[in-house]
């Protein structure tokens, strides 16, 4: 593949003529075929290769019928017309002399084609030799192209079209092309001049009317004389000031346009930080595009961004997610579906979801002939001007779409825009996959458990199901005393093996009808201490590391009396607490061999009696108040009913849709728990604690609106974590709810609680 070695700008100065001389060219058509695109040539970073010249020049010559296109762009370059940088930079280097002075380190931001050297060989006359690098070939109409610029160099300057000789050429037999430019002097440099030759013919006038002493004749010529070099050079001093500056004018605008760069580029780069250090802590696929867009609205140029991912069947996109845009286009987007499986579909966003490139659409019009009638309507209705779509893609397979568009900035799209937008989807595609990949492991990971678990419960069909109701109330319990979700987990996994190690016991013990001898009652009670072997030989990592030591220890009590180690008090794990009132309960409650399942009401009053000795009395408390609302249980003895009042510190751990508004700045964001009394926000705003704020949220399961008061509580900051469980983000407490809105987050926390979906 040949190099990319000449700036687009030098095609722009050729498209800039065009519009202006040759309207009647069709700028699409020619760029078309030298493969080249329009926001490509906007894009100041972009670089073309020599072929892509070659082919521009021959159809723009066969177009305009003007063999000498080149030269005139050359000129056209350095035009007030044109505005380009090159005019910005002449101008600052004060004069043609110092422009050809550092013209090789000029135009080696334009191009790579050849090296430059300038000899001055006076004031208004500079030597100027090209010298083709190795393995460039350049053509004819390039050479024309340099002396136009060279021409165009000294006019920017105001000076007249200066004189070009061109003595030497590499297209006749030279080594390098060689050319020697001459211009007039500036205005301020005759003016000096003509000062010098005053004063000079003044002193020659006055010694020799001193020497024929004609002193009256001196009396009148002196004070001409001295008035007209004084205006002489009053008049070059504001011409030279003028020409100071506007150059310095135009060195201050370079600047700024530089400074502004640089201000995009170091964005562009605390975005790329902050879009790895925020989905480093996402492990599902809608944390990860909520985060990104999220980032994306902060840190981007664009009014609108939208990401559609593909769904199971790879039949159509789906929206994910999106900033920008309006409640009303939010569902337009989202009731409407870009087929992938039709093949009459030709949209923008089918064609790069399966060719797996992007597209810069700067003008709807390039597009309206491949728009069905429905698209069209469809991108009327969002007021989409124009977009780019970046495919995104992971191992060599697409999964979704990347889009950005402009309806209200007027700054065009570019292809660095491209660039950096392919390079955020490809981190987006990376993340996806390993969150699949993670989900992937989990569901293995609790498929093993969930077999585990049923393969001692099969043992016997009066104890079916015993670990999976033990983990359910563990869990209950665990989500009312509000522990994280880390904690949860340990806990889950724990409850769902506590019994393993009844592996071990004989099923003439463990099926035994009547009571057991004071032998086989420590054959079962040997079961905990089996547990803890058994899955201490398991690679449990992280989180669930403790997993052994809890289960283990279900059958310990509060005052150090239960087996198999004695621990007592804070020396049981809290895991082991939570499994053993939940062990207890369901023992207690369902049938066995040996005796009927005892009533509720007895259940009850046997934890609390146990309270301070085998339990812990939160977490009994905890229990009573999970089974009220997750069962409906009214207790017989309506004295006692205060204990199973529903608390408002229950919490679920939901990710719901967002808004925020703090310090009159709103955002968006997501919820990962929710309670009646405080709720935290996944943010990377830079909010501080105590600050007021108002959120306004969407409950997925009805619709309604939730707008509350509150303020911020608490904040998890990049470089300060005070809850490692959860990411980045700020607990919000919350003060007032408005309207009827209390009624409507209490009723969706309890379907939460019922149905189990706080992992949602």
């Amino acid at each position: 593949m040949s190099a990319a070695i000449y700036n687009s700008r030098i095609i722009d100065y050729y498209v800039r003529l065009i519009t202006s001389k040759y309207s009647y060219v069709n700028v699409s058509e020619l760029l078309h075929h030298a493969g080249m695109k329009a926001y490509e040539v906007a894009d100041q970073g972009h670089w073309f290769t020599q072929e892509q010249i070659d082919l521009f020049y021959e159809k723009l010559v066969q177009l305009t019928g003007n063999e000498n296109i080149a030269r005139e762009a050359g000129r056209y370059a350095a035009s007030p017309a044109a505005l380009g940088v090159m005019r910005q930079y002449a101008l600052g280097l004060i004069g043609p002399a110092n422009a050809f002075e550092l013209i090789n380190k000029a135009t080696s931001n334009f191009t790579k084609s050849s090296n430059y050297e300038s000899r001055k060989i006076s004031s208004n006359k500079v030597e100027i030799t090209v010298t083709p690098r190795i393995g460039i070939v350049e053509k004819p109409f390039q050479c024309k192209n340099r002396i136009g610029f060279f021409e165009a160099l000294v006019v920017v300057f105001g000076f007249k079209l200066p004189h070009v000789q061109h003595p030497e050429c590499i297209f006749d037999g030279g080594e390098s092309c060689r050319y020697i430019v001459t211009w007039e002097r500036s205005l301020s440099v005759y003016l000096r001049r003509m000062g010098i030759a005053v004063t000079i013919f003044f002193t020659f006038m006055s010694l020799m009317l001193a020497a024929t002493d004609r002193w009256t004749a001196l009396e009148i010529l002196l004070p001409l004389f001295v008035s007209l070099v004084c205006i002489l050079a009053i008049v070059a001093a504001k011409i030279e000031k003028s020409e100071m500056q506007a150059s310095l004018d135009n060195t201050r605008e370079s600047t700024e346009k530089l400074i502004e760069q640089i201000d995009n580029n170091y964005n562009n780069a605390l975005m790329t930080n902050e879009i790895g250090q925020a989905l480093s802590t996402c492990t599902n696929c809608e944390d990860i595009l909520a985060n990104v867009c999220q980032i994306m609205k902060k840190r981007l140029n664009y009014d609108r961004g939208l990401i559609l991912i593909a769904n199971p069947e790879r039949s159509k996109l789906v929206l994910h997610n999106g900033y920008g845009y309006s409640h009303d286009q939010l569902g337009l987007l989202d009731s409407v579906s870009f087929n992938l499986d039709s093949p009459n579909s030709k949209g923008i966003f089918t064609i790069s979801f399966h060719e797996q490139k992007p597209f810069l659409i700067n003008d709807l019009k390039e597009i309206e002939e491949t728009l069905s009638p429905q698209s069209q309507s469809f991108v009327k209705r969002v007021g989409t001007q124009a977009f780019i779509c970046c495919p995104i893609v992971c191992e060599g397979i697409s999964i979704g779409l990347l889009a950005v568009d402009n309806v209200k900035t007027k700054n065009p799209l570019v292809q660095s825009d491209i660039s950096l937008l392919m390079g955020i989807a490809s981190v987006i595609g990376i993340s996806l996959r390993n969150a699949d990949l993670i989900e992937s492991k989990v569901r293995q990971f609790n498929s093993v458990l969930q077999v585990l678990s049923a393969s001692i419960d099969a043992r016997d069909s009066l104890t079916a199901g015993h670990s999976e109701k033990v983990t359910e109330y563990s869990i209950g319990i665990c989500r009312e005393l509000n522990l994280s979700t880390d904690e949860c987990e340990k806990i889950r996994v724990a409850a769902l093996l506590h019994d393993y190690g009844k592996i071990g016991v004989p099923d003439a013990i463990l099926k035994k009808e009547g009571s057991l001898t004071p032998e086989e009652y420590d054959t079962v009670k040997a079961h905990a201490g089996k547990t803890r072997e058994i899955l201490a030989q398991i690679n449990f990592e992280g989180i669930y590391r403790e997993v052994p030591e809890i289960a283990g220890a279900h059958h310990e009590k509060v005052d150090g009396s239960g087996y198999p180690q004695g621990l007592k008090g804070n020396d049981v794990p809290l895991g082991s607490k939570i499994i053993a009132v939940a062990d207890y309960f369901e023992a207690v409650t369902a049938k066995r061999h040996y005796r009927a399942p005892m009533p509720l009401d007895e259940a009850f009053q046997l934890l609390r009696d146990e309270c301070g000795k085998q339990f812990e009395s939160r977490i009994v408390e905890a229990f009573l108040s999970y089974y009220s609302k997750a069962y409906q249980y009214v207790p017989s003895n309506r004295d006692e009913s205060a204990s199973f009042s529903p608390r408002g510190q229950t919490r679920v751990s939901t990710s719901v849709p967002l808004s925020f508004i703090v310090d009159g700045n709103s955002y968006d964001a997501v919820s990962r728990d929710l309670s009646m009394k405080g709720i935290f926000v996944a943010s990377h705003e830079d909010v501080h604690e105590g600050t007021p704020v108002e959120i306004c949220m969407t409950l997925p399961d009805n619709f309604q609106t939730i707008e509350a008061r509150g303020r911020i509580a608490w904040v998890n900051r990049r470089q300060e974590i005070k809850k490692t469980t959860l990411p980045t983000g700020f607990g919000i407490e919350l003060l007032e709810f408005k309207e009827t809105a209390e009624r409507f987050m209490e009723a969706f926390i309890s379907r939460c609680v019922l149905e189990n979906c706080s992992q949602g």
